[in-house]
């Protein structure tokens, strides 16, 4: 600062031209507008104070706390669903998607919003025990379902086994499309015990309950779920020990250097 005044000393505002000199007045170096300057910082730094003051009440209101409006839809609906064993009924727009009504709504986060087009997995819940696309799923569509999110398998402060599987494997890196695989996995559970098959299945004819899955199975199964940050190998190893017990290692072997001379030289 003491440097801009003796630099200022040395200037004459006489000797610049018009605009040189609006540039110095705008930038508050000039006499006649140092005033207004002052004025002009004082000015925006109680406007930043007063913002977070007033809007702290307003941000510590979730959407659910604000008055519904149904006059303000073009086509609204009602509808009732469970959401983690809770009954809600929501008036929202027919064509809201489900992970809008979850995440705008209910307030519901933990669903993702990836790609929004059905191909990331990211969200990924449960309905009707089986797991669905929520960005691709019509809210005025699940009247009367039941749906389950990530923040719904958490019982009296207990974590669900997958979730403690996850965090024991470090099934996440950035932790942005685990909520997604936590979802998809529980239900993958079930599939595995109802027997129901999967594009890898040997032979579909045969049915069996109770299948235990192997690690070609749970990674084609699984392969709707993205994860930009490549932790599968975790995942996979999650899932086992929860589906089998199985705490191993994954026995899928990296490519011997004589392998991959013998690929070249093909």
């Amino acid at each position: 600062m003491k440097n801009l005044e003796r630099w200022k000393e040395k200037i004459e505002l006489d000797d610049l031209n018009a605009d040189e000199r609006e540039i110095f007045n705008q930038m508050g170096m000039g006499k006649s507008s140092r005033r207004k300057f002052v004025k002009k910082v004082s000015a925006a730094s109680l406007s930043i104070w007063a913002s977070s003051y007033f809007s702290s009440e307003l941000y510590a209101n979730s959407v659910t706390d604000f008055s519904e409006k149904p006059w303000k839809l073009l086509n609204a609906v009602k509808v009732n669903f469970q959401v983690n064993d809770t009954s809600k009924t929501l008036t929202l727009d027919s064509r809201m998607s489900l992970l809008d009504a979850l995440r705008e709504r209910l307030t519901l986060t933990g669903t993702k919003k990836g790609c929004d087009h059905g191909q990331c997995g990211a969200c990924t819940v449960i309905i009707d025990g089986k797991r669905n696309l929520s960005c691709l799923t019509l809210a005025a569509t699940c009247e009367g379902k039941k749906i389950t999110t990530v923040e719904g398998f958490a019982s009296n402060g207990e974590m669900h086994p997958m979730q403690k599987a996850f965090l024991k494997h470090d099934g996440f890196q950035c932790g942005y499309c685990t909520p997604g695989q936590i979802c998809s996995s529980i239900a993958l559970l079930e599939e595995a015990k109802n027997g129901e098959a999967s594009y890898v299945t040997e032979d579909i004819k045969n049915f069996q309950s109770d299948l235990k899955l192997s690690e070609e199975e749970i990674r084609e199964r699984m392969s709707g779920n993205i994860c930009r940050c490549g932790a599968y190998n975790n995942i996979v190893l999650a899932f086992k020990e929860v589906h089998s017990g199985d705490d191993e290692m994954p026995t899928w072997e990296f490519a011997t250097q004589e392998q991959m001379d013998n690929a070249k030289n093909a």
